[in-house]
């Protein structure tokens, strides 16, 4: 694919960086130059910088839309905004910087195609950098963009930026990141974000826009995958008292006259209707919300997860992951947590921390005993009951859980299963 190649489908992107590297600024531009705003809103953000006390346009006001937000200057939500060129569309999810939101980053990143990591060029490579390059190898997103922000405040020096981008290389090669790119850009300039701009001359590469124009949008796994919310008796169609099974389909295609399995108990039938609120469906693809209709009664509990018999899942009681630690108090090895996968919650236990991520050197370390907020490792877990799963790589959807303290109810804990 050539570098101005336009890629179909709708772009879901994320940003992250560390504290006031630029990241609204930026997002303000790519919205102002490609043309993405509408008259009130450049109106009432003109109204907002000159009660300021400023001149023109605060372009961090775009997305900086939380009043908190607004009075302290800093982002601490994932902000998400929509946009179009006359070529694509795109989702994006403004993630804050501060360490203590990386749950922030790890919630606007489940689902993007791409990241823009931003650096700041006068202070370069930070940890929460490397923090959130390793955030987004983790949750396996196919393409990171490096933006080198603030050029202008280091007089557009060339020699600064290759200083930076041999740091990003190591990072890159050490995380095995694949897809990365890495532009120089001034958000408060123009340059290299959807226009050239007149200071990087000697920048031969894609401009931002031209990156996310020609990203590939990311496609669903093909394997169906439609975990149980809820069994309901009720009637349906012409069939009387009859057991449907509500949910979602996360990934992949059900029809009708399919044969299904049921996991972790693999309880084979055929599917009789396939119910919505519109009427019944021949056909239903990912991201509907069904109610499955069956030839006949099968054991079948909220939690479990039907799949096409040649696509089955991994039947795992006990499995190896990788977790992002989000809580103030350290992981406990053998405390017991809730584990929340799909739709079930069960019983879990972490027998195990082989390793941490050393941030400052990119490799693990085996000789860590615990994890500590924002920490990333990777344990052995073990579940009261057996859950129905893919490898994360594979599904995100039945590859990904988090962990909730039993006492507080609190998240501390984003995973995604090895297998």
């Amino acid at each position: 694919m050539g570098l101005h190649a336009i890629a179909p489908g709708t772009l879901r992107f994320t940003t992250a960086g560390s504290v006031d590297d630029g990241k609204s600024t930026l997002i303000g531009r790519l919205l102002l130059d490609a043309k993405g705003l509408l008259e009130d809103q450049l109106a009432a953000v003109a109204r907002t910088t000159s009660r300021r006390g400023g001149a023109g346009l605060d372009l961090s006001l775009f997305t900086d839309g939380l009043t908190i937000e607004r009075e302290q200057g800093i982002t601490v939500d994932v902000a998400y905004r929509y946009f179009a060129t006359p070529r694509r569309r795109f989702i994006i999810a403004d993630t804050p910087g501060h360490e203590q939101y990386t749950r922030n980053m790890v919630t606007g990143a489940s689902t993007a195609d791409l990241t823009v990591i931003l650096i700041d060029a006068a202070r370069g490579v930070q940890p929460q950098t490397r923090r959130h390059a390793a955030v987004a190898a983790l949750l396996a997103i196919p393409r990171i963009v490096f933006a080198v922000n603030k050029m202008d405040q280091v007089g557009f020096d060339r020699a600064v930026f290759e200083t930076i981008a041999a740091d990003v290389a190591e990072i890159s090669h050490s995380l095995a990141l694949p897809h990365v790119s890495i532009i120089p850009v001034s958000a408060l300039e123009g340059d290299m974000v959807v226009e050239r701009g007149r200071h990087l001359g000697w920048y031969e590469g894609p401009t931002l826009l031209d990156v996310l124009e020609g990203a590939p949008a990311g496609q669903p796994a093909s394997q169906l995958r439609f975990p149980v919310q809820l069994v309901s008796r009720a009637r349906f169609g012409d069939r009387l008292e009859h057991r449907g099974y509500l949910g979602r389909i996360e990934s992949g295609t059900l029809r009708a006259g399919d044969t299904v399995v049921s996991w972790p108990g693999g309880h084979e039938a055929r599917v009789v209707d396939i119910v919505t609120v519109d009427g019944t469906l021949a056909v239903a693809g990912a991201g509907r919300s069904v109610t499955v209709v069956l030839d006949r009664q099968v054991d079948i509990a909220r939690g479990d997860v039907l799949t096409h018999a040649h696509d089955a899942p991994q039947v795992l009681r006990r499995f190896g992951a990788r977790l992002v630690w989000l809580d103030r108090e350290p992981l406990v090895i053998g405390a017991r947590y809730w584990l929340k996968h799909g739709t079930q919650t069960i019983r879990a236990t972490v027998e195990s921390l082989q390793s941490r991520l050393d941030l400052a050197t990119l490799q693990p370390d085996a000789a860590a005993t615990s994890l500590a907020f924002n920490d990333i490792g990777t344990e052995r877990i073990a579940g009261g009951r057996a859950i129905a799963a893919d490898p994360y790589p594979v599904n995100r959807a039945t590859g990904s859980f988090i962990l909730i303290d039993e006492v507080s109810n609190h998240t501390v804990a984003a995973g995604m299963i090895d297998g």
